[in-house]
């Protein structure tokens, strides 16, 4: 199963399954399983929402800012920017974090700490405007690097807790996460400004991530140790493919004492050399990357451009925001029910991953429509329609939990991300360029759907055949 479901493998699951199935529908050979997985990503799609939200605060809450500080569009972009630099730059780290350490303590840390910086962010309000912006940029520079850890983090518990064949559901579950933030947050940080001011949305952003770390300390535990996991579940998941001793301390201990260091120094190096030599996972990097810009575009620039190209109002903007995070939201979850139904009858793993991510991709780029209408709520709907394919077309974190090798699952998941958020530096700077020479956002429109459609061609061209990836000894 680690290579990948075929249709051979999945016809003799299936007859063993018939074989196996009693009278009541429930196989006989894991009857009485507990669900404790589905508390798991419960707890990573709720963590992963207050992450983007947090992400997202300065989208909210930048027209405001721009006029209390006076920053130019470029100068807004380099604000935005702020957060990707160091979050790029502690991608390896925090992997490396996660494979020593473990998901559960390292994660913690993560969400104590970005959460803790984000209540920081609201006190330069009281600070003269050439410290403020330099503050401001410190601060969202911090959070990046305590928030690095967070999605190969996901990435580790997903190959952890679930099936192959559940995995792409379980990915696109936390991973829709950051279009439901839009959804809930969105409004009320609109509302915030609105009401109080821009600065009471860092303060109250940041006291629900505090509270949040105790949740996660309580509720995650690998699969053996789970309260709430029986030995059904435990073996259910661990004969169709996941991992469940990745986050266990005392074979992740005896793992690093017989690879001796295998993820410090010139073995990690080797380790990365493996991977970038690679054209599958050189291919699936490269596509995070444009796919990564698109969901900078919403996460920074989207709000302003409602407020400044459409001349909506911030509380407007901050609710007509939730409308295209809705779709994108559901496009997540189709894409990978989708996914995950098209493997269990019978297509392969690469087959089902592709599929979605190219449809839902060559969909998002109809946001270039937005250039040839004036209607707001036109617009609106063009961008949900967007919105909802991209939704459907990111599956990448499924992809990186087949195919990442199983010693250095986090090195991984860390180089992965650093790709992807590479564009979380490049998109707001392009775009703010772009909209200060233009005067418009039309430019910026066509550069973001340029994006999708390379990532098209990555997976169509140049991945090849998605399999779980083997290090050289």
């Amino acid at each position: 199963m680690e290579n990948g479901i075929t249709r051979a493998s999945l016809a003799r699951d299936g007859a063993l399954g018939a074989a196996a199935t009693t009278a009541g529908g429930v196989d006989s050979a894991y009857a009485g399983r507990s669900k404790a997985r589905y508390l798991v990503v419960f707890m990573l799609f709720l963590i992963t929402t207050v992450n983007y939200a947090d992400r997202g605060t300065l989208s909210i809450t930048g027209t405001a800012i721009q006029h209390h500080l006076g920053i130019s569009p470029v100068a807004m972009g380099y604000l935005f920017s702020s957060f990707a630099w160091a979050y790029v730059a502690s991608q390896i780290p925090g992997g490396w974090l996660l494979d020593r350490f473990g998901t559960k303590r390292v994660y913690a840390c993560s969400i104590f700490f970005w959460s803790l910086v984000t209540a920081l962010q609201g006190l330069v309000a009281g600070l003269p405007v050439a410290m403020a912006i330099i503050t401001l940029f410190a601060l969202r520079f911090l959070v990046g690097a305590a928030e690095a850890p967070a999605f190969p983090g996901n990435s580790r518990m997903t190959a952890t807790w679930f099936p192959t064949a559940e995995r792409g559901t379980a990915s696109a579950i936390f991973n829709s996460s950051q279009y439901f933030a839009a959804v809930l947050f969105t409004p009320l940080m609109g509302w915030i400004t609105h009401a109080y001011g821009w600065q009471y949305v860092f303060y109250v952003m940041g006291a629900l991530g505090i509270a949040l770390t105790g949740v996660w300390l309580k509720t995650i535990y690998a699969p053996r140790q789970h309260p709430l996991a029986n030995d059904a579940e435990v073996r259910f998941i661990a004969d169709h493919g996941a991992m469940i001793d990745l986050e266990d301390r005392q074979v992740a201990a005896q793992r690093r004492a017989a690879m001796a260091g295998s993820t410090d120094g010139a073995q990690s190096r080797k380790i990365f050399a493996q991977l970038l030599k690679s054209r599958m996972m050189l291919g699936v990097f490269v596509a995070q990357y444009c796919i990564t810009t698109l969901t900078y575009f919403f996460l920074t620039w989207f709000p302003i451009y409602l407020v400044q190209e459409r001349h909506m109002s911030i509380l407007k903007a901050g609710f007509v925001s939730s409308i295209p995070a809705i779709a994108g939201f559901l496009g997540g979850l189709l894409g990978g029910v989708v996914s995950d139904r098209m493997m269990k009858h019978g297509f392969s793993t690469s087959t089902a991953r592709k599929v979605p991510i190219v449809v839902g991709l060559l969909l998002s780029t109809c946001m270039i429509a937005c250039n040839y209408v004036d209607n707001q709520w036109v617009v609106v709907g063009i961008m949900a329609a967007a919105f909802f394919g991209k939704g459907i077309g990111a599956l990448g974190w499924a992809v990186v939990s087949d195919t990442a090798p199983k010693q250095a699952s986090g090195l991984c998941a860390g180089l992965f991300n650093t790709f992807g958020n590479t564009a979380g530096i490049t998109t707001p700077i392009v775009i703010g360029y772009l909209v200060q020479d233009t005067g418009s956002f039309a430019a910026a429109l066509v550069f973001v759907s340029a994006n999708a459609l390379i990532a098209i061609v990555c997976y169509l061209f140049v991945v090849g055949k998605i399999q779980r990836f083997e290090l050289a000894a």
